[in-house]
């Protein structure tokens, strides 16, 4: 096999790739050996026929297909072991030759990792954010506790208000047609919540319980079912059941039931040190940002359409595998959010850009300051992921190895780099 590379635009590489004609012969027999059960030739059993007799009939050419799909992937990943690329991309592949008898030829055009020209990366100015905590703050924690511990009382002798818990059957319809999903029994329902089509909560206020009243709505225009946006429609209601919350008083009581604290002021405390460390962390990765964004546009790089075109496809997937953790697909939020693959992919592409460029200026940095992941540091990220995931930590090494032992020595060096930028930072 022979390898060579013709250098292109924008770090684009062309790799033509020749194989022996003695090695395309066997692909084609292979490929003999996986379709001759389909052909029928009068004299013969079914399987049976000789290949030079289907060659003589068909054309040996009915082969070159299958044989071509056999040789390429190992002759790719074989030339690609061979070569210094360091690709960034899935190639496409083109056939240049392919007939009996000769070396099999093709190319492979893909994308290889840009040069990057670093800038000043060093003495990057970013003011440290002085962090307060604010009495509103501490106070809507408080809330928050008092809504979580809030006991539910059954309302029998008013009309339903505004916060009200209510369960409801209801059935509504468009133009006297009911319609998918619009009919529900024994529903929970929180007045001034907003779940429900607007209008729909606010003509419920002043209904008393086991009354039914009809609910004029329109839904709204950008309603995710195409068929009812902008329509009137009717909700037959029935109250079943009305409920308010009583919150519980802000005291000393109420500290030692919802806390580890014996006084409400102790627990005011506590809230207030836990929302300056939550600050304090914001803004540590909040500057860190920053000073990892001055120094990415201080460099200058090259990225090939080719590599952005990969990342967003790798973003995709992430983002369905996302998805489905809450069972949808990707073509359920599609059709939902009214847009097309093509749409989500574009939007995608100023992130795929900036994720590429930030990773591509930290392994740049990694490189210029000699930073590398030690064997420590890689013990240290295991026993994090251990902790993470409920594991032992030499169960998880067995899992890491290879590749992705390399992969993940390479996120700690670039965290590293990380690290680094924020203790020159000024």
């Amino acid at each position: 096999m022979s390898l060579q590379v013709e250098n292109l635009e924008h770090n684009m590489v062309k790799v033509t790739i020749e194989v022996d004609a003695a090695k395309l012969d066997d692909a084609i027999k292979q490929a003999f050996n996986k379709k001759k059960g389909q052909f029928n030739i009068p004299g013969f059993r079914k399987g049976k026929v000789p290949f030079q007799l289907i060659a003589k009939e068909y054309g040996v050419e009915i082969f070159y297909e299958d044989a071509a799909n056999i040789l390429i992937p190992d002759a790719y990943a074989e030339a690609m072991k061979d070569s210094d690329l360091e690709i960034v991309s899935r190639p496409e592949i083109d056939v240049v030759q392919l007939e009996k008898g000769k070396p099999f030829i093709f190319t492979a055009e893909l994308a290889v990792k840009p040069e990057v020209t670093l800038g000043d990366y060093k003495g990057i100015e970013v003011p440290k954010t002085r962090v307060t905590v604010k009495k509103e703050e501490i106070e809507e924690e408080l809330k928050k506790a008092q809504e979580e511990n809030a006991r539910e009382i059954t309302i029998e002798e008013r009309p339903v208000q505004d916060g009200d818990i209510l369960t409801i059957d209801y059935s509504g319809s468009v133009d006297g047609v009911k319609f998918d999903g619009g009919t529900a029994q024994d529903q929970t329902l929180v007045i001034g919540s907003g779940a429900f089509i607007p209008g729909f909560e606010e003509q419920l206020i002043g209904k008393n319980l086991d009354e039914e009243t009809a609910i004029n709505v329109t839904f709204p225009e950008e309603y995710h079912a195409a068929d009812l946006a902008g329509k009137a429609a009717v909700f037959e209601v029935k109250i079943k059941g009305i409920k308010e919350k009583e919150l519980p008083e802000l005291d000393d009581e109420f500290a030692a039931e919802v806390s580890e604290f014996d006084t409400l002021e102790e627990y005011k405390e506590d809230i207030k040190e836990k929302i300056r460390a939550q600050k304090k962390e914001t803004a540590k990765t909040e500057r860190e940002n920053k000073i990892v964004d001055a120094a990415v546009e201080a460099a200058s790089m090259d990225i090939p359409e080719a590599m952005i075109e990969e990342q967003v496809q790798q973003m995709t997937e992430e983002f369905a595998q996302r998805l489905s953790y809450q069972g949808l697909s990707m073509e359920q939020y599609l059709q939902f959010s009214g847009m097309d693959a093509q749409k989500f992919a574009d939007d995608l592409k100023p992130q795929a850009v900036k994720r590429i460029e930030t990773r591509l200026v930290l392994e740049a940095i990694v490189k210029a300051e000699n930073i590398e992941a030690s064997e420590d540091d890689f013990k240290a990220e295991l026993e994090k992921m251990a902790s993470m995931y409920q594991m032992e930590a030499e169960q998880l090494e067995k899992m890491i190895q290879g590749a992705q032992k390399e992969q993940m020595m390479g996120d700690i060096a670039v965290q590293k780099a990380v690290d680094f930028l924020v203790n020159e930072a000024k």
